[in-house]
């Protein structure tokens, strides 16, 4: 019975898929599996353990053949309900204004489109498709500038070289969010057969004109619009600066944005320049993983580069590095380039009239130390749930209903974007914005390090932390599901001494000070938990939604004194961090 079970959804899968080479590598292991060799069964279940979950922006999987895999026939299907949705939803529209779809340069990344564009034109629906590999940034902007009904970027972002994904964008220019993802999850579920998706000719399509390419000019003004950022052109821009696009598809963009704003001593590390789906110089091409940037180290020290930018492999997020006084380099984190960029854009960006408002956003496990800068300067603050879709449609949500202007907005991941250009995470802009920031300050004889320092004499000095507790199998599961609920029952009074002053239940979406006051929060349901420190820490306990994992997250603020060297407020600050996470690891009953 265990083996009718494994193989009985492996064959009707494998009758209904359209591409022979998933074809013949579900066949071998059917067959081999009927041989009974050791581990093949279990290799089938891995593969048929349920479809993949359509969610935060769509779908990201191992490629391969199989239901739980990413692949052509996945892709189909996906396709066939996106375009059941987009024709309920919006049907007028998706027929006249089409759907854009751009692709990175991993492996089916190109196929996977060029099937998403067939299947369109079957359903009717047009696209604008990318004629070659191309940035996130570039997608999301070209919904927006061509009035699209959605997009559709095929990329794994920075997931390991066997990974690919499918993420959708709404006609806003945003990530999808409810109900249109549910929507369309609901509507790939009822798609039919792979085989039976109806699929156009790719030349019968391009000749009718539901398939056409991206315009010339498209580019061109994406890279006018990213120019448009800049908030000062002076500066030291004979800057060097070391670049690597970590074998994906930034490289050609990113220099000519750079040049562009006058940077013209710019060194791509040669090894990673062009498009490789392989990765073949990184374990992980995730510029926060440990040796991802060893390249471009060694290649700033033979430039003696001021600067090195890293992106990663679909351009969306951007990774920053500097040189210290001893001529090491030091990679900044996530956080420290959002309140760099933040800081800068509030106080020397340009005003567009006396009264006006306006808006920054941050993911809420980023530092919240942006917040505090923003209501320093009188400027409207918010936070959002993780994920840079929740930042872009809020970030709209306030703009229309209070007409402030939409500054910029970040999360502790390498994700930034500046104004209302990219509706996403946008590394191009950003890795322009930084470089212009490095450039003025270097003309003033100073570093990005000392940038950091002097924003954190001003506002206080804030250090941020995580932890993450792997819980495998159902019992984990229920586990971490017990501690969340111990702890949104009995929210603790103190945490490693300190006063509790207030907690946030993003699932029950209020906000409850200690001495009994109720507040509604306007984000969507999450469970996610943030308990606000009567000296300034924050703590937040979430688990992951990807893995079986809980992760606590913890923020504390350190005053710096006008005559103190930093790294002392740094050391206490350190010991105040390790000594709340073993208080909270220690609340929650875990660690």
């Amino acid at each position: 019975m265990s083996h009718d079970f494994v193989l009985e959804p492996a064959e009707r899968w494998l009758a209904h898929d359209p591409d022979p080479e998933t074809q013949s590598e579900l066949r071998r292991l059917i067959d081999a599996a009927r041989a009974g060799e050791d581990g093949v069964r279990a290799e089938l279940a891995e593969r048929f353990a349920g479809p993949l979950e359509f969610g935060t922006a769509g779908l990201r999987g191992v490629l391969g053949a199989g239901e739980s895999r990413m692949n052509r026939a996945v892709i189909l299907r996906t396709t066939a309900g996106l375009a059941r949705h987009l024709l309920e939803a919006i049907g007028d529209k998706a027929r006249s204004a089409g759907v854009v779809i751009g692709y990175d340069g991993r492996r089916m990344s190109r196929e996977f489109a060029e099937d998403t564009a067939c299947a369109l034109a079957a359903a009717g629906i047009p696209s604008h498709l990318s004629p070659v590999p191309c940035p996130t940034p570039i997608v999301a902007f070209a919904v927006g500038h061509l009035g699209a009904a959605a997009g559709v970027m095929v990329t794994a972002s920075h997931n390991p070289p066997e990974y690919n994904g499918f993420k959708v964008y709404w006609d806003n220019a945003a990530q999808i969010i409810p109900p249109h993802d549910t929507g369309i999850a609901t509507a790939i579920d009822a798609s039919p057969p792979a085989d039976e998706v109806p699929r156009m000719p790719l030349d019968e399509a391009r000749r009718l004109g539901l398939v056409r390419d991206f315009p010339e000019e498209l580019e061109r003004t994406y890279l006018g619009a990213i120019r448009g950022l800049a908030v000062r052109s002076d500066g030291d821009r004979d800057l060097c600066i070391v670049y690597t696009p970590l074998h994906g598809v930034g490289d050609r963009l990113v220099r000519q944005a750079l040049g562009e704003a006058g940077f013209t001593r710019v060194a791509s590390v040669p090894e990673q320049a062009e498009p490789d789906g392989a990765f073949p110089t990184v374990a992980f091409p995730n510029p926060e993983e440990k040796g991802a940037m060893d390249l471009a180290f060694a290649l700033a020290k033979r430039e003696g580069a001021d600067l090195v930018l890293a992106n990663d492999p679909d351009v969306d997020r951007l990774a920053v590095a500097v040189r210290r006084p001893d001529g090491e380099y030091v990679q900044l984190t996530g956080n420290q380039v959002g309140v760099l960029l933040g800081h800068y854009l509030l106080t020397e960006g340009r005003a567009q009239g006396a009264d006006e408002r306006r808006l920054v956003l941050a993911s809420c496990v980023s530092t919240p130390m942006l917040g505090v800068i923003a209501s320093a300067l009188g400027v409207h603050y918010e936070e959002t749930l993780t994920g840079f879709k929740w930042i872009a449609n809020r970030a709209m949500d306030i703009e229309r209903s209070t007409g402030a202007r939409f500054v910029f907005g970040f999360e502790e991941a390498l994700g930034y974007t500046v104004g209302p250009v990219v509706r996403d995470k946008d590394g191009i802009s950003a890795a322009a914005l930084v470089a212009e920031l490095a450039a003025v300050r270097k003309a003033e004889g100073r570093t990005l390090l000392d940038e950091l320092q002097a924003i954190a004499r001003t506002y206080g000095l804030y250090m941020s932390g995580q932890r993450s507790y792997t819980l495998r199998g159902v019992d984990g599961l229920e586990k971490i599901a017990a501690i969340m609920d111990a702890l949104r029952k009995r929210p603790p009074a103190a945490i490693g001494g300190v006063p509790v002053v207030a907690w946030r239940d993003f699932e029950a979406r209020t906000r409850t000070t200690s001495d009994g006051l109720v507040e509604p929060l306007v984000l969507p349901p999450s469970n996610v938990l943030v308990y606000e420190l009567d000296d300034g820490s924050r703590l937040i306990a979430r688990p992951s939604g990807t893995e079986p994992k809980i992760k606590f997250y913890f923020d504390v603020r350190e005053e710096v004194a006008a005559d103190e060297p930093l790294g002392d407020a740094e050391a206490r600050a350190a010991v105040r961090l390790d000594a709340l996470a073993l208080a909270f690891s220690s609340l929650a009953g875990i660690g």
